[in-house]
């Protein structure tokens, strides 16, 4: 009876999802956060206050899914912008208005992602450069590629990309269902294949892995590629949910991309990924941004805003506090002692 009892509590044990630190400290801050603005800014949780979030929020969170593969390596991509802004130009300037001529542009955005994604990779992983340097130096190569598609100026949307990125399916924004996709499939892929194990591993201590045979470079690489294709994913949804994109779009998701994969626990250091909490971060962020608007304050307060979350980040899931207090209460006997 016993045995079979025991039994019984280690396959219950063995079956629990084990819930990482950051998705409960996100979790919590996201609906204290949405309980504060019911009360302090009731319109920033208003139904359309909501509905227009959403979408944002979306975007937000595939460019984070992309960044946290990077980082998951411990390195930071830097060509966010570049590539979240060439997938909205060509998405918007190669059709000019056309719908037939939609998914030639979006192959285009497609295959420029993989270029760069391949450049990325083998700037960091086959040749050692540091992935800031390397992903700068990418970040004006797409630059480059945005303005000569471009000339700087906006351009509208296309009627298809508009209804499929900016509509709405049974009340919900079709860009939650992609966001929910790319969800879908990074966490499928890091947590629930043997690839992606090896990825966390490499992560977490590359001379280790290298030494037991796995394919170090070939990984590190190959985030670079997925990254820019979550970019590409991103800027396209971005073209079609505004009505006409500007060409430097993407300048405003390199910031919040770093503060979601950060609060959403993963270490800048590499090792683990936690793709759920990097959403519910994507989602935290952006209601942050809402009601902080809501109250008044400045538009350019916002960067400042979330630079203060990136710092908290840091501070929740890099800084040793354990260690710190004991540092702390060793020190204050000295302080206490009488001369």
């Amino acid at each position: 009876m016993t045995d079979a009892k025991t039994r019984n509590s280690m396959k219950l044990t063995s079956s629990r999802v084990p819930v990482s630190k950051g998705f409960i400290t996100v979790g919590v801050s996201t609906v204290v956060l949405f309980l504060v603005s019911a009360v302090v800014a009731p319109t920033s949780v208003s139904p359309g206050a909501v509905q227009g979030m959403i979408p944002f929020a979306a975007v937000l969170a595939i460019v984070g899914l992309g960044q946290m593969l990077v980082v998951q390596q411990g390195g930071i991509d830097l060509s966010i912008p570049g590539a979240v802004s060439l997938a909205i130009v060509i998405a918007s300037h190669q059709p000019n208005g056309d719908d037939s001529k939609l998914l030639p542009a979006v192959i285009l955005a497609l295959g420029y992602a993989l270029a760069a994604g391949l450049l990325n990779g083998l700037l960091v992983g086959r040749l050692g450069l540091n992935s800031i340097i390397a992903t700068l130096g990418m970040n004006a190569l797409l630059f480059g590629a945005v303005i000569g598609i471009s000339g700087g100026t906006p351009r509208s949307t296309t009627r298809l990309l508009a209804s499929i990125a900016g509509g709405e399916t049974f009340g919900i924004p079709n860009s939650a269902y992609f966001a929910a996709a790319a969800l879908i499939v990074v966490s499928i892929m890091v947590k629930r294949t043997v690839a992606g194990r090896r990825f966390e591993a490499i992560g977490a201590n590359p001379f280790t892995a290298r030494a037991t045979g796995l394919r170090v470079t070939t990984h590190q690489s190959l985030a670079f590629v997925w990254a820019q294709l979550l970019y590409c994913l991103a800027g396209i949804l971005l073209a079609g949910i505004t009505n006409q994109p500007t060409a430097f779009q993407g300048d405003a998701y390199l910031l919040p991309a770093v503060a979601v994969v950060v609060l959403g626990g993963t270490s800048l250091l590499g090792g683990r990924g936690f793709p759920v909490a990097t959403v519910v971060a994507a989602i935290f962020l952006s209601q942050l941004d809402q009601f902080v608007l809501s109250l008044g304050v400045p538009y350019a307060v916002r960067t400042l805003v979330q630079a203060a979350a990136l710092a908290v980040g840091v501070a929740l899931y890099t800084v040793d506090w354990a260690a710190m207090r004991q540092r702390f209460r060793r020190a204050r006997p000295l302080l206490t002692t009488p001369v």
